[in-house]
């Protein structure tokens, strides 16, 4: 019994430690919600506006905004969001700046949706080309994703190249 604590004890800071290792993904900032539907118990079904700032982007903010469940699952983290979500990326500051070389494609953003698998995710796709930061958002469940998407664009000075990887 003891051996099997101890294994379990070191599994687990072992996941920790692997965990603390990776970039953590920026976290949404909650900007307001609008109630859509009245419930009993629990909170009420809303539409929440969050905004994420680009980890290696100074100065570019995006704006999604998505329906959550209330009641008592929505409450207690349980229940399943709806996979719509909507996206507005704006430059918020007089000059873009970057803080290191990007890759072509990015998953710069993740949320979950519900207790097991779905997920809200928000990709930076670069368009050298144009010098446009494109950003996508869609869902993803471990069996099979959502075709609902969103694009906007944040397009970038001439002056000022985007450093690619």
């Amino acid at each position: 019994m003891i051996h099997t604590v101890r294994a379990l004890a070191g599994v687990t800071f072992a996941a920790f430690a692997v965990t603390a290792t990776f970039p953590h993904p920026a976290a949404a900032e909650d900007l307001a919600e609008v109630s859509t539907a009245f419930r009993w118990l629990g909170k009420n079904d809303r539409v929440v506006i969050e905004a994420y700032d680009d980890p290696k982007v100074v100065s570019v903010t995006c704006y999604v905004s998505r329906a959550r469940t209330g009641g008592v699952k929505g409450t207690v983290g349980l229940a399943e969001d709806k996979s719509e979500a909507s996206i507005a990326c704006r430059q918020v500051a007089p000059a873009v700046q970057f803080k290191e070389k990007l890759p072509v494609q990015e998953d710069v953003f993740s949320e979950r949706m519900s207790i097991l698998f779905k997920r809200l995710h928000v990709v930076r796709v670069v368009d050298a080309r144009r010098n446009t930061l494109v950003y996508l958002t869609y869902s993803d469940k471990l069996i099979d994703g959502s075709p609902m998407n969103a694009v906007t664009a944040v397009p970038v000075s001439p002056t000022t190249p985007i450093p690619l990887k």
